[in-house]
């Protein structure tokens, strides 16, 4: 619980909770609701609990990472995420 209550500060919390709901329904075991603000958060067992479920323990094995600001898709095969941009990008 003391590693994801430091972690929290530097997340953006909008985005995970969006990535997690949207990950969780492709799960045996979809992840239970994530409150609407962080600040609820921050004493709660349960949801530092869901907090490092979905940080530490989901691995994407194949699918894309989708960049917010450009729509850009980074493909993940294998669990790994190709990021590099092509020459046309830089």
């Amino acid at each position: 619980a003391i590693l994801i209550e430091k972690l929290l500060p530097k997340l953006d919390y909008g985005v995970l909770k969006r990535a997690a709901q949207q990950v969780s329904q492709h799960l045996s075991t979809p992840l239970g609701e994530f409150p609407e603000n962080l600040s609820q958060a921050i004493n709660d067992e349960k949801v530092l609990s869901l907090l490092h479920t979905a940080l530490m323990d989901i691995h994407i094995l194949e699918g894309n990472l989708v960049c917010p600001d450009t729509g850009r898709r980074f493909p993940i095969k294998g669990g790994i995420p190709n990021m590099i941009l092509h020459e046309d990008e830089v």
